[in-house]
């Protein structure tokens, strides 16, 4: 029996995650497994992988191939290179104190290198989030100038329209009374 690590999907359409199984290799991709191991979630930047380290190593060590995709992600996660240290240990070219010793330091440089990762992408968050806001000021004020020039133009308006219509109010009525003057 051919046992396979591989991915199980779960979720909705466009929103799919995967569960990491073990199975047997003539099951379904959705059907029967023989032991979860964990999850993987490719629509979080970085992918969220949440893996159970032992009992997936475990199963690497008795034989179990994983898929292209699933290889790549036990090799993202450390599990590979473990089991690559222990077979030294098992050849005698390592101790185990090596073996823990380089994945220790191979698992802190993984994580400063997610971390810095997380860090730039809040970061470019943030400075797209402000250049936006400046932007959107940018608009603002050009609206407000339209407005307001618009408002001087139509008090403007307003101000040339009503002194004529004083000054012809108040010529009839000299007319008026020059011409009441002539008939009286």
């Amino acid at each position: 029996m051919a046992v396979k690590i591989r991915l199980q999907r779960h979720g909705k359409k466009d929103n799919a995650y995967f569960h990491v199984v073990v199975a047997d290799g003539r099951a379904p991709r959705d059907g029967a497994f023989i032991e979860k191991l964990g999850t993987y979630n490719p629509n979080t930047n970085p992918a969220t992988i949440d893996l159970n380290f032992d009992s997936t190593l475990n199963w690497v060590l008795k034989g179990a191939q994983p898929t292209d995709t699933c290889r790549a992600i036990l090799s993202y996660k450390g599990v590979l290179l473990k089991k690559h240290l222990l077979e030294g240990v098992t050849k005698g070219a390592l101790t185990a104190e090596q073996v823990e010793a380089k994945f220790a330091k191979w698992q802190s440089e993984k994580d400063a290198l997610i971390v810095g990762k997380k860090d730039r992408l809040s970061d470019s968050e943030k400075t797209s989030l402000t250049k936006r806001m400046e932007a959107e000021k940018l608009v603002k004020e050009a609206k407000a100038a339209k407005v307001a020039a618009k408002v001087a133009a139509a008090v403007a308006v307003e101000t040339t329209e009503e002194t004529p219509a004083v000054e012809n109010t108040a010529a009839p009525s000299a007319e008026t009374t020059s011409t009441e003057e002539n008939n009286a």
